[in-house]
């Protein structure tokens, strides 16, 4: 089988790679990345060496270029995904995660292929109470979010209108190794590495659901192969914890595994101004998944988030390249062309 994977040099693209590669040896892995800011090839060295894994350079508001790849099915996670940036400018977030969805489901469409479009629990808004289930009403708060809710209707319309084998997946925040900088984990780390401030938004007790990143390859793996056409699946790791709590363990974790001083560490935490939309709690009901495929989140978040640190610890190359801006150059080298930003 030959699959589509977009947005696969991000986050979770290259982190799904990875894992599909060495989980299905039968299968051809076709990344499909447009490399803004956030793609990074770097993260794929290792498949580079695999001969079922290739990349394509391209934009998947690009039909065109769609109509001239062939695949077997669709797994969909390219997207503009960092709130704060759709609220300065919400333009290509409408491009990308709206339209760019639009085309992809006409070209699953066109071949009769089956599309697993990733999407977010942002989609549902804020919550006081309970568990977001795959019925809860969509009642986003922020132009991500009003972006990634579109998206969701354009698949479930395919599905109805056409009869698309289309699935639709919301996880909770993800974190783990590749994650780039501008996230809340990797920020708070390599903030504290640098001894820079560590920003916490208003009082910090916005509540979200974490959740490994390779539970949620594990989780898109899952639905790909046997969720429902027309279907909605929920992904959380029922890890509920308040950010000014993570960013308080992750401070404490450096400073232990560095040597430095706890104190002095806790005291770049930095609250301030809240940002506009921003919601105070999201949590995933995932009984879905676990009921029906047979999936549930198995990293323990203690564990998780001290790996992660190590991660960065440990691979600190990779963050300054990043930091730098050095590792846009990585295309170039390996394919012969800058990438103009």
């Amino acid at each position: 089988m030959k699959i589509l994977v977009t947005g696969g040099a991000g986050f979770i693209g290259s982190n799904f790679i990875r894992y599909m590669l060495a989980r299905h040896p039968d299968y051809e892995i076709i990344n499909l990345d447009k490399l803004t800011y956030a793609g990074n090839l770097e993260n794929l060295k290792d498949a580079e060496a695999i001969g079922r894994y290739g990349f394509i350079k391209g934009d998947i508001c690009d039909k065109e270029l769609l109509e001239k790849i062939g695949f077997d099915a669709i797994i969909h996670f390219a997207a503009e995904s960092h709130v704060d940036r759709s609220i300065l400018d919400s333009s290509p977030f409408v491009l990308t995660n709206v339209i760019g969805t639009q085309n992809l489901l006409d070209a699953a469409r066109s071949r009769g292929c089956r599309m697993v479009h990733v999407s977010t629990d942002e989609v549902y808004g804020s919550l006081e109470s309970g568990l977001f289930t795959e019925g809860s009403p969509l009642t986003p708060n922020s132009p991500y979010a009003a972006s990634k809710a579109s998206s969701d209707l354009f698949a479930r319309a395919y599905h109805e209108t056409f009869g698309l084998d289309v699935t639709i997946t919301r996880c909770s925040n993800n974190y783990g190794p590749f994650q780039f900088p501008e996230k809340l984990i990797p920020l708070v780390i390599l903030n504290a590495l640098e001894g820079k401030p560590v920003p916490v938004y208003g009082d910090g007790k916005n509540v979200r659901d974490w959740i490994h990143v390779l539970d949620h390859c594990r989780a898109v793996d899952l639905v790909f192969h046997g969720g429902k056409a027309g279907e909605v699946y929920n992904i959380g790791g029922r890890n509920e914890q308040r950010n000014i709590d993570i960013v308080r363990k992750i401070l404490e974790d450096v400073a232990a595994k560095t040597g430095a001083d706890a104190g002095s560490m806790l005291g770049l935490l930095t609250f301030v101004k809240d940002r506009p939309g921003h919601d105070r709690r999201y949590a995933i009901d995932p009984s879905k998944m676990e009921l029906e495929l047979g999936w549930k989140a198995e990293t323990d978040f203690a564990a998780g988030l001290s790996g992660t640190v190590d991660w960065y610890l440990s691979n600190r190359a990779w963050w300054e390249r990043v930091r730098t801006g050095a590792y846009l150059d990585y295309y170039r080298m390996q394919y012969g062309e800058r990438i103009k930003r």
